[in-house]
């Protein structure tokens, strides 16, 4: 019997043709967009996702996938084109049609969570590159927990010159070098066009050698050869020691006659005439957003490609139990909650007893060395300032080229590629990350916290030196406006806690809030124990709560965050010697007291005058105070003395608060 005939195999160029086409049509009927990358880069993406990538669209969360960022996230539409070509849900062809408009899945910028096959929120240059050395290093820090056959893939990333152009990317390609993370490629388009014009208007740099001189591995091929790609791949997959740089050099547009090569092509429609003369020189003679069947198949086919090796693993997997393999994607499940919560509970417990003054940043320390060996899956670190955060405990050992099984990050003086970092672990799924500095330097974490906040991740970041307490490295180091700036971004939890219990319950807040990141901004000075009784309620999980009532009704609320809590503790005793009646409210979180009914907050703040305190701007203090209320804090940078100088200097007392108190009292 005859054998039936096989299709001939589709050609590399007519499958990245089909890239280019989608592309430069979206962006043309957007009338919006950026069509030069995607076109610049079809072959490479073709030959990356046809021979190498480990995926199956049919199941995008797989925890051993390999994990593909487009860091230039402004070429969105060669991720959305290759999410469609491939047969990911969700991602049809009406999708591609609605590129940048309201509602669609396919905006300007890819954003984690609109569409599966999306890794990362790109768009801000460099961001991906630091959030793909995360999951680079989540990767090697889960198979060293699990072994190869759960966890080894790959992370595949493709830059921009403008990625290389951003700080972060140094940040970022240092620790990955240090690291030694072998399975982490970079896909350099180096078609030497930006926004601009050319690249030689404002950078010269080698950065194949720069790569080099950090530890990469590297390469340079042309990016138009899919066999030269594919050859680089291959070697840098051999690089199990080393992260690799290939350098692919292309023409941006490419395919477009009048335009490639040249800026025209970068953030702007192509043009009817240009898309015209562009698909008669790729020989593309189909209508906008038509794939012929051929292609489209030999696409799916290669979304499918991976199906094997996804039900191998599922067979690997099946011999875990289900709770350790659900903690592959979240390691803080129901059951994980309960032992937070019973630590939190005795670690508060303990506190309120022992009564001892601790500064916050101390008590996070303790906190942690309770709940380390509870959350294996907790990765601590800290940007050079180990000691001054209190982030390691002795339950800790740091992570290096050589063991991934510990769990402590040295990150070095690199706050923006830590928070990136961070952002690419939790986006990898695994691993709880946090990371610590100095409150001061959210400054140069304000991207990556940023796009935590948008992408929904349970990042926390232990920021301590929290105000003017910090007292002699001076304004420069002392946090005066950051309070205000951090509480101004949205899906942002920033806690201020006033003693060691409010620390502990915190703590157990930033770990259950599973899409939302959090600051903790603790003092570098002791704070005396408020809540000497023990309560297993955690009180601020309402973001503010009444910690002291006044007898008999308010004559005045006295609000405050933080070490300046114990002041308004201290000025209501002083105004309860004149007779004045003051209520005391902790805020430890404005974000979550925001969200409470109006009943409770309005129970909380009383009809009494108010009276806020804090050692920071009184930039958004008005919503809790009101139109008459009064505030102490900073109205200037800082200084440099002991703090307890500081204080008195700025007139952070509790006689000012108390002054301030009697004259509301009196106005009122």
């Amino acid at each position: 019997m005859r054998k039936p005939e096989t299709a001939p195999e589709v050609a590399h160029r007519d499958m990245a043709n089909a890239i280019r086409a989608l592309s430069m049509d979206a962006v043309q009927a957007a009338n919006s967009g950026h069509p030069g990358m995607p076109m610049g880069m079809a072959d490479v993406a073709t030959v990356l996702f046809r021979r190498f990538l480990k995926f199956d669209a049919a199941n995008p969360d797989w925890p051993d996938r390999d994990r593909f960022v487009l860091s230039a996230g402004h070429g969105s539409m060669l991720l959305y084109s290759l999410l469609y070509l491939t047969g990911y849900p969700g991602m049809e062809l009406d999708q591609l049609k609605n590129f940048r408009q309201l509602g669609s899945h396919t905006p300007g910028h890819p954003e984690y969570g609109e569409a599966p096959g999306i890794e990362t929120t790109t768009g801000p240059l460099g961001q991906g590159l630091g959030n793909s050395v995360g999951m680079a290093l989540a990767e090697r820090l889960l198979n060293a927990r699990h072994g190869d056959d759960i966890v080894d893939h790959f992370t595949y990333v493709l830059a921009s010159d403008g990625c290389l152009m951003e700080g972060i990317s140094h940040e970022a390609i240092s620790l990955a070098g240090h690291l030694k993370l072998g399975k982490l490629i970079v896909l350099f388009d180096d078609n030497h066009i930006s926004i601009d014009g050319p690249t030689d208007l404002a950078v010269s740099d080698d950065q194949v050698a720069r790569f080099a001189a950090c530890g990469w591995h590297t390469t340079r091929v042309d990016g138009h050869d899919p066999e030269a790609v594919a050859a680089a791949i291959e070697a840098s997959r051999e690089e199990t020691g080393r992260p690799s740089l290939i350098a692919c050099r292309t023409v941006i547009g490419y395919g477009a006659p009048n335009k490639q090569g040249t800026a025209d092509t970068h953030g702007a429609p192509l043009g009817a005439d240009e898309i015209a003369a562009a698909r008669a020189e790729l020989g593309w003679t189909y209508p906008p957003f038509e794939v012929p069947d051929h292609i489209l198949s030999a696409w799916r086919e290669t979304g499918a490609r991976g199906r094997a090796a996804f039900e191998a693993w599922e067979e690997a997997a099946s011999r875990l139990g289900a709770q350790e393999r659900a903690r592959l994607h979240d390691p803080i499940d129901a059951a994980a909650r309960e032992d937070i919560a019973a630590v939190i509970r005795k670690v508060k417990a303990g506190f309120s007893e022992g009564g001892e003054k601790l500064a916050s940043r101390k008590s996070s320390q303790q906190v942690l060395e309770a709940l380390v060996p509870v959350l294996p899956a907790l990765i601590g670190g800290s940007a050079d300032l180990t000691g001054s955060n209190g982030t390691k405990t002795k339950q800790h050992r740091d992570v290096s080229a050589e063991d991934f099984a510990a769990n402590y990050i040295h990150y070095g003086v690199r706050e923006h590629g830590m928070a990136a970092a961070m952002n690419g672990m939790a986006l990898h799924g695994g691993v709880v990350p946090y990371g610590g500095s100095f409150l001061v330097f959210t400054d140069y974490c304000r991207p990556s916290i940023r796009l935590s906040a948008l992408m929904g991740q349970r990042v926390i970041y232990v920021m301590t030196h929290d105000s003017i307490g910090l007292g002699e490295d001076g304004p420069t180091h002392q946090p005066v406006e950051h309070l205000a700036a951090l509480r101004a971004m949205p899906n942002l939890n920033v806690y201020r806690p006033a003693d060691s219990v409010e620390c502990a319950e915190v703590w157990e807040l930033a770990l259950n809030s599973a899409d939302t990141p959090s600051i903790l901004a603790l003092t570098r000075q002791g704070l005396p124990i408020l809540r000497s009784e023990h309560d297993d309620a955690n009180l601020s999980a309402r973001g503010a709560y009444v910690l002291r009532e006044a007898d008999g009704g308010r004559d005045v609320t006295l609000l405050a965050t933080g070490s300046e809590v114990a002041l308004a503790v201290e000025a209501a005793d002083m105004l309860a010697q004149d007779g004045i009646r003051a209520a005391v409210v902790s805020m430890p979180c404005w974000e979550l007291f925001r969200a409470q009914p109006r009943e409770y907050r309005e129970r909380v703040l009383g009809a009494a005058p108010r009276v806020g305190v804090e050692a920071a701007a009184a930039l958004g203090w008005h919503e809790w105070l009101g139109a008459s209320g009064r505030f102490v804090g900073m109205d200037s940078f800082g200084a440099s003395a002991p703090a307890g100088q500081l204080f008195k200097h700025f007139g952070i007392t509790a006689e000012r608060v108390a002054e301030e108190a009697r004259a509301a009292v009196r106005k009122g």
